[in-house]
């Protein structure tokens, strides 16, 4: 059998969820093939169909659901863990609109909670996430929104913090933040899809089981992340909900997508988010 195509990015996180299934770990999975990009060049895969298992933003998903479904383990979704919008000088968050802001690709959730929470904001620029705090130091932009480790680093430098979009997700909804989930493509046939999902919740175990195992292998991709952040990263995004998402879990995720529907962000869609 061709091997599984299986996209993540290669930020501490995902390569932590990843390595069993990638490293032959985990007994009775399918085979994958690791495609290591960042979130935005795998949300554009995705779009165009070309990967069969991925990490995507949740806001990419609510345009591909024809041909994805998400699957329950794997996902990064949780509680204090939101993009926060930064500024080199510090302003009230109402008054966002009318600014200038740099966003870490169009289809983030990063992005997509920036919206909801300014749906006046028209000046958005789309820069690579290791980009944004150094255009907004220099003055390229009035604010950026910042994810991943930036959201320990960025007070080093000398921005300020205008909004944490995760904080106000919490308190208008309740509901834990749905940044990033996996994806298979609806395709590959129900029993596949059941197959991957098992086995990917495996994985997380698995990481969790041997984290001196695994550390290498965030290591060689953390770039030269500081070890202490490198850890801070994955117990920010890698929690119980990546193990299963529970109730809790669907229900903050069939909000957002609902919500982005309501402002018109996102296509409606009579496909079921999971396999039933």
């Amino acid at each position: 059998m061709t091997p599984l195509t299986l996209g993540y990015s290669p930020c501490p996180n995902d390569t932590f969820i990843f390595y069993g299934l990638v490293h032959g770990k985990i007994p009775d999975a399918p085979e994958f093939k690791e495609v290591l990009e960042d979130i935005e060049t795998l949300n554009r895969l995705a779009i165009d169909a070309k990967l069969d298992t991925t990490k995507i933003s949740f806001h990419a998903f609510a345009h591909m659901r024809e041909n994805y479904c998400m699957l329950r383990s794997g996902g990064a979704l949780g509680r204090g863990c939101g993009p926060l919008v930064i500024a080199r000088e510090a302003f009230d968050e109402n008054d966002l609109s009318g600014k200038r802001v740099a966003i870490p690709g169009e289809l983030t959730t990063a992005a997509l909670l920036l919206r909801l929470h300014s749906p006046g904001l028209t000046d958005l620029i789309v820069l690579p996430f290791h980009e944004i705090m150094s255009a907004t130091q220099n003055g390229d932009v009035d604010a950026g929104v910042i994810i991943h480790e930036s959201r320990f680093t960025f007070q080093d430098y000398g921005l300020h913090k205008i909004v944490d979009l995760g904080e106000w997700w919490e308190s208008t909804t309740g509901h834990p933040i749905p940044l990033g989930g996996i994806l298979a493509r609806r395709a590959l046939g129900e029993e596949t899809i059941r197959r991957v999902d098992a086995a990917l919740r495996a994985s997380v175990e698995f990481a969790y089981a041997h984290p001196d195992e695994v550390k290498p292998y965030i290591r060689a991709h953390a770039q030269e992340m500081d070890e202490a952040v490198m850890q801070q990263h994955i117990d920010l995004y890698v929690n119980d909900y990546s193990i299963d998402y529970g109730s809790d879990g669907e229900a903050a995720i069939t909000d957002l997508l609902e919500r982005a529907v309501a402002e018109g962000i996102v296509p409606e869609s009579d496909h079921p988010i999971f396999l039933k």
